[in-house]
C-alpha cells in the first residue's frame, strides 16, 4: 500500500471516468470538531443542533466539514465558501461545476465518492447483528433476492442482506430518488467468485447495463457500494488524516466481493 501526502490546500484533478473514494474516521478530537464546525453553513449548523445525542451531532459536523474540505481541494475554493443546492429529495449538489459527489456514513466511518459529469451514489453500512434479515428482504427485495436469502443460515443472511442493500441504495442515491424510489425496483445478482452486478432496473435489463457498480470493504465489519452512470470507471481510494489528506491507492480487485 502506497501513501502519498497532500496538503489540504493543494488542488486535485479528476479525469473523465475516474472516481475518487474518500474515507474518514468519525472519531475526532474536540479540537477538530470545533475547527470543522467553523466552516459549516448556517443551515448545516441548524441541522447539527437538531440531533438529540452529542455523538450524532459530532458525527454530522465531522462528516459535513470533511466533505467541504475534500471538495475544496478539487475546486480551489475555501471550504466555507462552498454553497450547496439540494434536490427535491435532499441530495446535495454544487451548481456551476462539473464535480458530482455523494456521501454516506455509518457508525464511526464516512465515505465520499467524487467524480465528474456522471451521476454517482455511494452507500455504507455497518454490518450489525440482526435477526430480521429474512423478513426485511421479503418486504423490500425482489422475490429472487428474498428466495436467495431465505435459503441461507442466519449469519449468511445478514451478510448477503447488507451486500444487496448497499447496491440498491447506492443506485437510488445516484439517481437522487433515495429510498422512496423503491428498493424492489433494483435487482442485483450474486454469483460465487464474481463481483455483484445489477440484473434489471424497473424491469429493464438494458438500463441495468448502463450503470457501473463496485462493492468493497472499507474497513472490517463494514460493507459499501458505489454506483456511477456509465461503464469502465477507474477507482482510486483516498483517506483523510487529521492534519492533512493522505492518498491511499489500492488495486480495486483486492476489494471486490
Amino acid at each position: 500500500m502506497f501513501f502519498s501526502h497532500l496538503p489540504l490546500g493543494q488542488k486535485l484533478e479528476l479525469s473523465p471516468n475516474h472516481v475518487h473514494i474518500w474515507s474518514k474516521n468519525l472519531k475526532s478530537p474536540p479540537s477538530e470538531i470545533e475547527e470543522l464546525s467553523k466552516i459549516l453553513s448556517s443551515d448545516e449548523i441548524d441541522r447539527a443542533k437538531k440531533f438529540h445525542f452529542e455523538r450524532d451531532k459530532n458525527r454530522f459536523i465531522i462528516a459535513r466539514g470533511t466533505l467541504r474540505k475534500i471538495l475544496s481541494c478539487y475546486l480551489n475554493i475555501e471550504p466555507k465558501k462552498l454553497q450547496f443546492t439540494y434536490s427535491e429529495r435532499g441530495k446535495p449538489y454544487l451548481p456551476d461545476t462539473s464535480i458530482l459527489f455523494n456521501l454516506s456514513h455509518s457508525q464511526d466511518l464516512a465515505l465520499y465518492a467524487i467524480t465528474t459529469v456522471n451521476l454517482i451514489g455511494i452507500d455504507l453500512e455497518y454490518i450489525r447483528p440482526m435477526n430480521d434479515a429474512e423478513a426485511l428482504a421479503k418486504r423490500f427485495f425482489t422475490s429472487q433476492e428474498y428466495n436467495l436469502i431465505s435459503q441461507l443460515p442466519p449469519q449468511q443472511q445478514q451478510e448477503i442482506f447488507f451486500k444487496i442493500w448497499t447496491c440498491k441504495e447506492a443506485y437510488l442515491k445516484a439517481t437522487g430518488d433515495g429510498l422512496a424510489g423503491g428498493l424492489e425496483k433494483v435487482e442485483v445478482c450474486l454469483k460465487p467468485e464474481q463481483p455483484i452486478q445489477f440484473i434489471s432496473i424497473n424491469g429493464d435489463f438494458q438500463e441495468a447495463s448502463r450503470w457501473y457498480l463496485h462493492q468493497f470493504i472499507p474497513e472490517s465489519n463494514y460493507i459499501a457500494a458505489v454506483v456511477v452512470a456509465g461503464i469502465n470507471q477507474n477507482l482510486s481510494f483516498w483517506q483523510t488524516i487529521e492534519l492533512g489528506i493522505e492518498a491511499m491507492f489500492k488495486d480495486c480487485t483486492r476489494r471486490w466481493i
